[in-house]
């Protein structure tokens, strides 16, 4: 097993990773329109009389080496899509491609080296360590499962990455709820790479920590991710975050992915409507900096019975100013690419941006 690199110095804040351009990276993750529905049972035999359809048709590709953000509001299916990758929950249809298997069609033992690959950061880290467990075993627990290593060796693997974190080996003997909430996400995140994962699943680990513990952990994934050259799938809401770590953003709505390119451009040149609104409601500071809002109405619809063609065109600017055309309420959406690995899943790819609405770039 490879020996974990020494401990990064006391200063946490670093710059990206630097190399080959994300083009040339070799694709580790390849999602293939993914499903996931979960069925709702009623009546006396308790039959399924409908689907909350949370992954619709999801595809996109995850670079080796990189950290790819998965955004949108709440309820669209981000968290689904994260543990789909993780086999926490069984897909409904659809393909997981990681490093050329297909881990949809796996199970069992046959599965259990791809689950050594492939963990999880959880958003809330006190809810995902057993309070009546030493942080030091919970810690620990993934080299006893997949039986790596002598004790010994094990007991020495784990003080390595708790160094890694921030943590001290006294801290082993505690339990969490002797910990503060930034301390728990180190002790979270050192579980999850101490078995050393190519892949690592971020479910929002910073959004329940205060803003000067985010800019922390933030830093230290950042740090980590060039030590041990891991992958990141990057779940957050908050735009901002996103643009601080993410070297891609996939950006969700509804079930399905609406927009997929690089940080920057998504910044500087969004282009289908719902990303210019996420966009647009970050705030600035100064007055002659802010953007205009672009204020979406109604509700987002149910998952049960989601809007028919688009699902996005019951909200849409773009649609009301183009005067309602038939096609975003009968044909549904695919991801188009408008070059630069640009794609946008609308029928007037580019139209937002042409007339300006949302963000303006910089």
């Amino acid at each position: 097993m490879t020996a974990l690199p020494t401990p990064p110095g006391a200063d946490s804040t670093t710059a990206p990773a630097t190399g080959a351009g994300p083009a040339a990276r070799e694709t580790l993750v390849d999602v293939r329109d993914l499903v996931k529905h979960f069925p709702i049972k009623g009546g006396v035999l308790s039959r399924t009389v409908a689907s909350v359809q949370a992954v619709d048709g999801v595809t996109f590709q995850v670079r080796r080496g990189e950290t790819l953000g998965l955004v949108g509001e709440s309820g669209c299916g981000k968290t689904t899509v994260g543990r789909l990758l993780l086999r926490l929950i069984e897909p409904t249809a659809g393909q997981i491609l990681f490093d050329g298997t297909d881990i949809t069609r796996i199970s069992g033992a046959a599965l259990k080296p791809y689950r050594r690959r492939i963990q999880i950061i959880f958003q809330d880290p006190f809810a995902s360590l057993d309070p009546r467990t030493p942080i030091g075993e919970s810690i620990g627990e993934g080299l006893r499962i997949h039986r790596l290593g002598t004790p010994r060796e094990r007991a020495a693997k784990m003080n390595r990455i708790m160094d890694m974190v921030g943590l001290q080996p006294y801290h082993a003997r505690r339990y969490p709820h002797e910990f503060s909430g930034g301390q728990r996400q180190r002790i979270g995140i050192a579980r999850a790479l101490v078995l050393e994962p190519d892949l690592v699943v971020c479910d929002e680990p910073v959004s329940a920590l205060d803003v000067s513990i985010q800019a922390q952990v933030l830093n230290l994934l950042k740090t980590l991710q060039r030590e041990l050259k891991l992958t990141y799938v990057f779940i957050a809401h908050n735009m901002s975050v996103v643009e601080h770590i993410s070297d891609r953003v996939a950006v969700m709505y509804l079930g399905r992915i609406v927009e997929v390119t690089d940080r920057e451009r998504i910044f500087r040149a969004a282009e289908h409507p719902y990303t210019r609104a996420l966009l647009s409601a970050i705030p600035i500071p100064d007055p002659e900096l802010r953007r205009s809002r672009v204020i979406l109405t109604g509700d987002v619809p149910s998952p049960v019975n989601p809007p028919s063609g688009c699902r996005f065109h019951p909200r849409c600017p773009l649609r009301r100013d183009l005067g309602n055309p038939e096609i975003c309420a009968t044909t549904s959406t695919t991801l188009l690419d408008g070059g630069n690995e640009h794609q946008v899943a609308c029928h007037f790819q580019g139209a937002a941006a042409s007339q300006g609405r949302g963000v303006a770039p910089a």
